[in-house]
């Protein structure tokens, strides 16, 4: 049976509390919009007596942002920051209510729980942590909570980085999602650090024919075409391509499982069980079709078809794609590009490195901490617009046999209480020290 919210952890709490917040993003500028759930974290803030900021540059989509002051300000500020929107969720395909929030077999269930929900919460009550106590952090600390990531980030970070610049002043460093959480070679648990981010590149194939009636001989058939490509796009299994980032990690699981596996990249990578498709993604390009568009009658053969697809590279290697995908979908199908954003690769070294590193060490030890570049994207992307170099660290210990990686985006996301828990005492331990 479900259990109440009454004896939860906070951080569990506040973390259910904004998966009720249905804030479903559909692309293209449609969404449910974060304004209640940007108001009810400027009242958790202003609660800690912190001056949330607000910045609305499109009715509804809200942006928050709050800074702590640090007991060293020669030090520069360090970012923390998180998104309030999620992908939507089709209720029917879910074991339970996705924007219930609800606590099930020591799990908080429902949308944002792992994307990215859980992060906000953990940012919030490990801040709240040392406030209560009559603390401050090492360093100011920058709270930011931005719209429409799951959009690229178009009416979000993008637009606050753009016209909010000065919310970030003297801050050089950030962490945010998909970064800190432990997966499992074999027997042996490891921690994920993200220190670099694919480019994205949105694109929609365009075939173009000639409009008939369904009952005809018709060779010149857009849908056709269309499929065709799709399925040659979509059946392409890019060559792995190494980055500085991705030679480190396989490095560090061949010592982590002494084999390695002949040298072949697939081969370590597989060795991560449940999240291997995951890493698997982060040693090439991928090209996902994504959506299909084409027709209104069964008995008319339409004049066009269009497909979307989510094309994810890594950096640098933007054009050489575009045109192996041209090649690939062939003269008859054209490509319109929706939106691009840049790749990222920051060193796996340095001072915040080593901090985050420690204190996963410190509630943890013995377990290490591998680098890794992720396959898809984050709002770190704009602040790097900012000369902010940005990582991916939300720290959570999980079961070895949760399909953790596979449930972003996914149906029945869920996440550990327990593992929530943690997350807020590393984040407490990182920014009392840092």
């Amino acid at each position: 049976m479900p259990t109440p919210d009454d004896g939860l952890p906070e951080v569990a709490r506040i973390a259910a509390d904004l998966i009720r917040f249905d804030t479903s993003n559909f692309g293209g500028g449609t969404a449910n919009g974060e304004r209640e759930a940007a108001e009810y974290v400027g009242a958790y803030l202003e609660g800690l007596g912190l001056t949330p900021e607000y910045y609305e540059p499109i009715p509804r989509r809200t942006n928050v942002v709050a800074r702590v002051a640090g007991r060293n300000r020669d030090k520069p500020a360090l970012i923390l920051h998180g998104h309030l929107d999620v992908v939507p969720a089709i209720a029917e395909d879910w074991s339970v209510d996705p924007f219930a929030g609800e606590i099930r077999d020591g799990m908080l269930w429902g949308r944002g729980a792992v994307d990215m929900k859980n992060m906000n919460a953990m940012i919030l009550t490990a801040v709240a942590d040392l406030l209560r106590a009559g603390e401050q952090p090492e360093r100011d600390l920058v709270l930011a909570f931005f719209a429409d990531e799951e959009n690229g980030g178009v009416e979000g970070s993008a637009l606050v980085v753009r016209d909010r610049p000065e919310w970030f002043a003297g801050a050089t460093e950030a962490i945010s999602e998909v970064g800190g959480y432990s997966i499992t070679f074999g027997d042996r648990r490891a921690y994920l650090l993200q220190v670099g981010e694919k480019a994205l590149i949105w694109v929609k194939l365009v075939a173009r024919g000639r409009a008939g009636h369904g009952s005809r001989l018709h060779p010149d058939n857009a849908i056709t075409k269309l499929a065709e490509a799709v399925a040659r796009l979509g059946r392409t299994t890019w060559p792995v391509r190494l980055t500085d980032t991705t030679t480190e990690f396989l490095e560090a699981v061949t010592r982590l499982t002494g084999d390695s596996a002949g040298g072949d990249p697939d081969a370590l990578a597989e060795r991560a069980g449940a999240a291997s498709a995951f890493l698997r993604s982060t040693l090439r390009t991928t090209t996902n079709p994504t959506g299909l568009t084409a027709g209104y009658k069964h008995n008319v053969i339409p004049d066009r078809a269009e497909a979307l697809i989510d094309v994810r590279v890594l950096p640098g290697t933007e054009a050489e794609s575009l045109e192996e995908i041209r090649r690939i979908v062939g003269d008859e199908v054209d490509i319109e590009i929706v939106h691009q954003d840049i790749g990222l690769e920051v060193p796996f070294r340095g001072e915040l490195v080593e901090a985050m590193v420690s204190s996963l060490g410190r509630h943890d030890p013995g377990v290490p901490v591998i680098p890794y570049l992720l396959g898809a994207g984050t709002d770190n992307k704009a602040l790097a617009a900012l000369g902010i170099a940005g990582y991916g660290f939300a720290p959570l210990r999980l079961p070895a046999d949760l399909d953790f990686t596979g449930m972003f985006h996914g149906v029945d996301e869920r996440v550990p209480v327990d593992a929530l828990v943690f997350g807020q005492q590393v984040l407490t331990d990182l920014i009392r020290t840092y």
